[in-house]
């Protein structure tokens, strides 16, 4: 089946070379230019589309952002389909993942994979720990499904928190997808002036409770003292064993982010980079020495592309109170 998959797929890839790239335009028209109309974050478009892309593969069962992705202005799944479709036949025939989307080798990570394996880090971390918390606090949620995937609202309390604008958007399109979200505290807030804890304990969050925070693709925008003004506050004002989940950068990565390419899509965006840890080397050390010296203690941590000569691009960490 692997022949055949090649024989369909190569001059099924050829004939829509320009359909595809009909696809890539459209996807970054709404992804860039809708979304800076809307006032909503870019990169949250890139996370929902890889899971989108996940989904359709059959790597991640997503039922909620498959629905939630098709009624979001701000991005296309026809575009989507345009340019993955020649792969995903190749799939359907052979079974095997081909160039993209991948799951490479624990370390094998390239910036190619990013979306696609920390969201699988991530899921790994949180399904492990899923049994013992009480209570589940989105941080950033952005276009997050993760309190709408297969979830028992009884088991735990969800809460999620982002700007009022993203948040008020997301709400607008759950309820145009029919996805419930009954059971999800939404907390409209400000990170850089709002005192999260009291946001949440105004929505019921209870701080004798086991806790995971979820904060994904957060950190790379803020600075280094908005950065530990979190970490400490949860090291604060959680419970023992709570857990603090988080994706931190490579300077290295950073400055490519900030290359000239990089740095006209951020600045149209008005998405600036900001904190990020030296990993060229001992990234073990430095990654712990940091999480140390917030008071939290360093459970699992999974470093992305950690064969290169350069030392990872990221990490994906597991903080502990």
């Amino acid at each position: 089946m692997r022949l055949i998959s090649f024989l369909v797929y190569i001059p099924l890839q050829i004939a829509f070379i320009p359909l595809a790239i009909v696809g890539v335009v459209l996807v970054a028209y709404r992804q860039m230019i809708v979304s800076k109309k809307m006032g909503i974050s870019q990169t949250a478009i890139e996370v929902i589309n890889g899971r989108w892309t996940m989904h359709v593969f059959g790597l991640r069962n997503d039922v909620a952002t498959a629905n939630l992705a098709a009624k979001l202005p701000n991005t296309s799944i026809f575009g989507l389909w345009l340019v993955i479709f020649p792969l995903w036949v190749k799939y359907k025939i052979s079974g095997e993942l081909f160039l993209y989307p991948r799951i490479p080798d624990s370390g094998a990570e390239n910036l190619s994979d990013l979306f696609i394996t920390r969201t699988l880090y991530f899921d790994r971390i949180i399904e492990s720990a899923i049994g013992t918390i009480d209570q589940f606090v989105l941080m950033g949620a952005g276009y997050d499904t993760r309190a709408y995937r297969g979830v028992n609202p009884h088991q735990m309390t969800f809460f999620e928190l982002d700007q009022p604008d993203v948040q008020a958007h997301k709400l607008e399109a759950l309820a145009n997808a029919n996805i419930s979200c009954d059971h999800v505290h939404f907390i409209s807030v400000d990170f850089t002036r709002d005192n999260v804890f009291e946001k949440l304990a105004e929505a019921g969050y209870d701080p004798a409770k086991k806790t995971l925070f979820l904060w994904e693709g957060v950190t790379l925008y803020l600075s280094e003292a908005e950065v530990r003004k979190t970490m400490r506050s949860v090291s604060s004002h959680a419970c023992k064993n709570s857990i603090l989940l988080a994706d931190i950068y490579a300077n290295r990565m950073l400055n490519i982010a900030k290359s000239a390419v990089g740095k006209q899509v951020m600045d149209y965006t008005s998405e600036g980079l900001g904190f990020g840890l030296d990993l060229n080397t001992s990234w073990k050390d430095v990654l712990s020495g940091f999480v140390e010296s917030e008071s939290l203690s360093l459970g699992e941590a999974i470093f992305m592309g950690s064969d290169s000569d350069s030392g990872p691009f990221m990490v994906v960490v597991e903080m502990r109170c």
